[in-house]
């Protein structure tokens, strides 16, 4: 059973700075993509950031202020969010995809940017 851990959410000021952790475990496939998602509250759920062995790829909104990576032999994932902005607030999702295509996701953890 595929499990998904994710860690390092929180309140911060404007400007400041969060760094959220995902860990997979439970499947014996290979990790094809890992990957940050959002959703604020009545909007919908949208893509963050992403990851694979050959890019990166980020939302417009967040590009410049935050970086993903990931560790393979820990079967992590890692977003860096500098210069949070109030309009970060939102319960950011990890999403793991093996390379057998089939995706799961975290339980999500909360952001709150504010003063």
């Amino acid at each position: 059973q595929v499990q998904l851990v994710e860690s390092g959410g929180g309140v911060v000021q404007p400007g400041g700075y969060l760094r959220l952790s995902c860990t997979a475990s439970g499947s014996s496939n290979s990790i094809y993509l890992m990957g940050w998602f959002r959703q604020a509250p009545g909007r919908q759920r949208e893509l963050v950031a992403t990851i694979t062995s050959a890019m990166s790829n980020y939302a417009d909104s967040v590009k410049g202020r935050f970086t993903i990576s990931r560790a393979n032999a820990k079967h992590a994932v890692y977003l860096q969010m500098n210069s949070l902005k109030p309009e970060d607030t939102a319960v950011y999702t990890c999403h793991v995809r093996y390379d057998n295509l089939v995706g799961y996701w975290g339980q999500g953890t909360q952001v709150t940017v504010s003063s």
